[in-house]
């Protein structure tokens, strides 16, 4: 499946109802989100199913690929467009086995050699990171920028930078090689999530220029 990582935003309940979520899904994607990842770590599979469906119905309107975070079946159940998973979830090769070629398997490396092995197990896209501490209860352990750019350099997929980012400290990625940024909190806690959607892709664009 084709799809554009340029910005990639993704959900963070704890702060939003069913109804706000959906509301900054619909202006994020409004405002330049190439990609959406529903990320709910705390929700059992019928409430995240239900969530998956209706977040869908969103993204599906503005023809923008939906990435369930870690749960397979809730993506399969849902249609997505495909899955997001990290170390301790179900294994690349496996997510590939279950989902098939034609949706999008994501995975997060924080080195080269768990890079190489992403992209060699069917991999789409890599998110590496955190380039800076984040607000959201997902742990994260720091990742230098030089490493994120070995990354990008030891593979031919799509890498997306994550952790922390917003539009006033994504200079650091400036010279990165990088297909895009993954943005949580500067986007879905915005008073206007349009506009710093659309202000966080406009500066990645320039700085793939």
């Amino acid at each position: 499946m084709q799809f554009d990582p340029t910005l990639y935003v993704i959900t963070d309940s704890t702060y939003h109802t069913d109804e706000t979520l959906l509301r900054a899904v619909d202006e994020a994607c409004a405002g330049g989100a190439s990609l959406i990842q529903l990320r709910e770590k705390d929700t059992g599979g019928r409430a995240y199913l239900a969530l998956a469906q209706r977040v869908k119905a969103v993204t599906d309107k503005y023809n923008v690929p939906l990435i369930i975070d870690d749960r397979v079946d809730v993506a399969l159940a849902c249609d997505a467009a495909g899955v997001h998973v990290g170390a301790s979830d179900l294994p690349v090769a496996v997510c590939r086995r279950l989902l098939g070629p034609d949706k999008i398997v994501g995975a997060t490396a924080k080195s080269v050699e768990a890079a190489k092995a992403a992209y060699a197990d069917g991999a789409d896209y890599l998110g590496t990171g955190a380039i800076f501490p984040t607000t959201t209860h997902v742990t994260t352990k720091l990742t230098p920028v030089s490493t994120l750019d070995e990354i990008c350099r030891a593979v031919p997929i799509p890498v997306v930078a994550i952790g922390g980012l917003n539009a006033d400290n994504m200079d650091v990625l400036a010279h990165s090689p990088i297909a895009g940024v993954a943005i949580v909190s500067a986007v879905m806690k915005a008073d206007d999530p349009r506009a710093a959607a659309a202000h966080i892709r406009e500066k990645v664009l320039a700085m793939r220029k």
